[in-house]
């Protein structure tokens, strides 16, 4: 019953955001609006609201990009990564309450090796998931569903996430602050160039982690 009800939500959770208007929330206008109308606790709001978007499928580049918009690069950066790991654990407890004792109930004795690698290597193996940009909220649920322990998931995503979310919220607010401005000489300055080379950087960093592991494993052979 709980697996039916994890496959039921995340059925929901990807049609609510793809076909309702809920998706016209996620918007500059409509969502700086409604996070100005609790003052000083603003950016709790959009933390929570961050957080629970991730938890409901929405691509979490959307509200980051919408953070550094109404917050600035910096804060934009510190609220949504603040939001963006509430989130992840949010799934990651939804994945582990509702689909884990039915995907355990179905590894067979050569599955459960690797579900036992993965838990003795837990931090390891979400920070290098995380350093390879795999898709944000499928692999927290996917997380939650291994026998990978939550202390190892958190701080995994913690650290794994920095410099992805930065880059983005950094060149974010950087452009809404040239936009709104309209001094569009600022775009060529030290700040974007670096917030450029950071998000290549964040880009290729998958690329450079699989030339390593394959050097290493010729190595090793």
């Amino acid at each position: 019953m709980r697996a039916v009800l994890l496959v039921v939500f995340i059925t929901g959770s990807v049609c609510l955001y793809h076909f309702t208007p809920v998706k016209e929330f996620f918007t500059p206008q409509v969502l700086d609006q409604f996070i100005q109308v609790f003052g000083v606790w603003s950016p709790i709001a959009f933390i929570l609201i961050e957080a629970l978007s991730i938890c409901l499928f929405v691509p979490a580049s959307i509200p980051l990009v919408l953070g550094a918009g109404i917050f600035g690069a910096y804060s934009g950066f510190l609220y949504g990564w603040i939001g963006a790991v509430t989130g992840a654990v949010g799934a990651f407890f939804i994945g582990r309450f509702l689909g884990r004792d039915f995907v355990a109930s179905l590894i067979g004795k050569r599955l459960e090796r690797y579900d036992d690698a993965i838990e003795q290597n837990g931090f390891v193996t979400v920070l290098y998931l995380r350093l390879l940009n795999t898709p944000f909220t499928p692999l927290n649920f996917g997380i939650g569903l291994t026998k990978v322990h939550f202390r190892d998931f958190f701080f995994g995503t913690a650290l794994g996430v920095i410099v992805s979310i930065f880059a983005v919220t950094f060149l974010g607010g950087i452009i809404k602050e040239v936009w709104v401005s309209g001094r569009w000489g600022d775009l060529i300055s030290p700040k974007v160039f670096f917030a450029l080379a950071l998000f290549v950087f964040s880009a290729s960093l998958p690329m450079v982690i699989r030339k390593i592991k394959r050097q290493r494993a010729g190595v090793e052979q």
